[in-house]
């Protein structure tokens, strides 16, 4: 199994970006989605997740700035990322889990990371 992220690179405030997961190895369509992300000195949060079914949640920090979203046939999860802040700055990961509850308890399989870093 493999999950594999990019997209991460040095923007300005304000500035979009694109985070990708490509995911080999594993049924992708049955899997829900999460992204994380962890800054220095902090512990790794959960900023969005999409079920198998498309229902998507968002932590207030990203809510209407960041969209997640899967295409199934490419076994691919993407983030969109907004009006980006230098808050924003952290390792973005992605894990892919059986269930819901198994995302928010950080259980499935992760990529290695992709650095965003949104400074002036």
């Amino acid at each position: 199994v493999q999950l594999v992220e990019s997209g991460g690179g040095l923007v300005q405030p304000g500035g979009s970006l694109r985070l990708s997961c490509v995911a080999d190895g594993i049924r992708f369509s049955i899997f829900v989605l999460g992204w994380y992300r962890q800054a220095p000195g902090k512990q790794r949060e959960l900023v969005a997740s999409i079920t198998d079914g498309g229902i998507t949640d968002y932590a207030d920090s990203v809510k209407g700035r960041f969209t997640i979203s899967r295409d199934d046939a490419l076994n691919t999860a993407y983030l969109q990322m907004d009006s980006l802040k230098p808050e924003d700055t952290a390792v973005y990961y992605c894990l892919a889990s059986y269930t819901r509850a198994s995302l928010s308890d950080m259980n499935g399989y992760w990529g290695q990371g992709t650095q965003v870093i949104v400074s002036s």
